[in-house]
């Protein structure tokens, strides 16, 4: 069983002096290394990884250049091989993470509950990471689990005989048990080197809840990121802990995909830059994710001095590095001197062998499953959207769910866009199963979350409600409807009146008749912000999303991808 388990801050803040005093040197060699310059750290960064212990495919295991050329990237055991170079050009090294780091994964790991990815990072010598929003894909109980290790409480130790848990802290600071207001994960972390204490802060995004089930967190509360990651920075300085970085699953968008991996061309009015900005002067440098983009910035914390803010692309193609050099006397990070660059995870180094061990025990495991024909299609049937929002394969996701609700009495389904991980592509997989088939595993990437398929009652003005919330000052998020539901929406019109000729099947969709809608378990909980799904009446529930998928191509060989004319889009 792993050793770290849920502390109170001031059980926490005791561990962290107690590290300190009992790893760092004793006072008199304190005193003495004062005045002998400088300690140079390396800090190696992974974010997203989202279990893709095997190389990424497509677009998601490729790098865009400069110069628009690609590389492919990214493949734990190649991931594991760079760390191990980056850390042989250093004295001192911390490997930390940004969230993610599990869910939302392919059938390799997420078969057996993301033990096999929690192998490799403890492998490769993972020393903390924040927990990401997927982190809690499976609830609360299930995050502990897999730090503390023990058996799944349903499925057992199928990878193998025992799982001892992840030997890494995952630090949530702005995680809280709603009732109490203590900790539900660890805030923050201390390493030593080379005598010098480093404090880690780490926290997933404050909008966890309307991005997981919130089923499985209903007891936790999540905080604003800003005053948590000031409150143990003010904490970490009180003990002694000067140099202190700050892990984040908040990021930006970019401008454009084409600048590189450290390019700095952030979107403005970002969340990532917002906390990067305004988090406390003693934070020193801050790692982000949850955006799966990739920048390299230098921003002015409040103080008005320089530090990094850095993510790097997800699903490990990218390592994001930064060198910090800390002044022996003071403790702290010379501003000045710190450096950051996004690495690019090459397939061109040898694999690292004992980790590429753990990924073919995995793929041998979950072969006879994720190799399994379900399909077929005749082109790819790609997850994009285009400018009104609509996906051919969001589409086809949403008929297979219509069909099989269709005894329950359902008219119309709807899809969030976040479900719709990875693209359906018509050329074979290395697997060998041929060009336009589809397998459980390819099925498996493209919706990894085992959502239950609800069926609930709405009226047509909720319907509308519900296409309303799609559309706000922060984002649009636009929900992939099912065959026979068409609409408008107007880009320059005021929020909360830019969907109208709404139809279904043809005939205007009455504002005072009910309708039977399915939608899956997290959205029917209101996630992704549409609060207007829990107004649903006369729940019925179904079958998994994927199941109705699978079902749904066994029924349709040789799919194409479907027409995008449900929504039209308006200046």
């Amino acid at each position: 069983m792993s050793s770290f388990r849920r502390l109170s801050v001031l059980a926490i803040t005791a561990a962290a002096a107690t590290v300190i005093s009992a790893t760092g040197p004793a006072q008199a060699d304190v005193q003495s290394l004062r005045g002998r310059g400088t300690v140079d750290v390396r800090l190696i960064g992974i974010n997203d990884l989202h279990g893709n212990i095997e190389p990424p495919s497509g677009s998601s295991g490729r790098v865009i250049l400069p110069d628009g050329t690609t590389v492919d990237a990214g493949g734990a055991a190649f991931n594991a091989t760079h760390i191990k170079n980056l850390q042989s050009e250093v004295k001192n090294s911390v490997i930390v993470g940004q969230g993610d780091l599990i869910g939302a994964s392919p059938i390799v790991s997420a078969l057996f509950h993301d033990e096999p990815t929690i192998e490799v990072l403890n492998k490769v010598g993972m020393d903390t990471t924040a927990a990401g929003n997927h982190e809690f894909d499976e609830g609360y109980q299930e995050l502990l689990r897999i730090q503390r290790g023990g058996c799944h409480p349903v499925d057992g130790c199928q990878f193998n005989e025992k799982y001892e848990g992840a030997k890494f802290p995952i630090l949530g600071a702005n995680v809280t048990h709603a009732k109490t207001g203590l900790p539900a994960l660890p805030p923050f972390w201390v390493e030593i080197r080379d005598g010098i204490p480093i404090g880690f802060i780490g926290m997933p995004l404050k909008d966890v809840p309307i991005l997981v089930d919130p089923n499985g967190i209903k007891d936790l509360a999540f905080g604003d990121e800003v005053k948590a990651a000031n409150r143990y920075a003010n904490l970490l300085d009180a003990i002694g802990v000067k140099s202190i970085v700050l892990l984040v699953h908040q990021g930006d968008q970019v401008t454009s995909s084409g600048g590189g991996p450290n390019a700095c061309n952030v979107a403005a009015n970002n969340p990532g830059s917002y906390i990067a900005t305004n988090v406390s002067p003693k934070i020193d440098a801050v790692f982000s994710g949850h955006s799966h983009q990739h920048y390299n910035c230098v921003i002015k914390d409040p103080a008005g001095n320089p530090r990094p803010f850095i993510e790097g692309l997800a699903f490990g193609r990218e390592l994001s590095v930064v060198d910090l050099k800390i002044d022996r006397r003071t403790r702290d990070v010379i501003r000045g001197e710190t450096k950051a660059d996004n690495k690019i995870v090459t397939r061109t180094v040898t694999p690292d062998p004992t980790v590429q061990a753990i990924i073919d025990l995995a793929k041998q495991k979950s072969g006879p499953i994720a190799n399994k024909p379900v399909g077929t299609i005749s082109s790819d049937i790609p997850r994009a959207q285009n400018t009104a929002g609509e996906s051919p394969l969001g589409n086809l996701i949403a008929d297979s769910q219509l069909l099989a609700t269709k005894g329950n009495g359902a008219v119309l389904a709807l899809m969030n866009p976040g479900g719709v991980r990875a693209d359906l592509t018509f050329a074979s997989s290395p697997v060998g199963e041929g060009n336009g088939v589809v397998t459980y595993g390819e099925m498996f990437t493209v919706q990894p979350f085992g959502n239950i398929l609800q069926t609930v009652t709405l009226t047509g003005a909720e319907i509308k409600n519900v296409l309303e919330q799609q559309f706000t000052a922060a984002r649009q998020f636009v929900l992939q409807p099912s065959s026979g539901l068409k609409y408008t929406w107007s880009k320059g019109a005021a929020f909360g009146s830019k969907v109208s000729d709404v139809t279904l099947n043809g005939a205007p969709l009455d504002p005072n008749a009910s309708y039977r809608v399915t939608i899956n378990s997290f959205l029917q909980g209101g996630g992704d912000g549409f609060s207007e799904f829990t107004k649903g009446r006369d729940i019925t529930g179904g079958g998994i999303d994927l199941d109705a998928f699978s079902a749904y191509l066994a029924a349709h060989p040789n799919q194409g991808a479907p027409a995008l004319d449900r929504i039209t889009q308006l200046p």
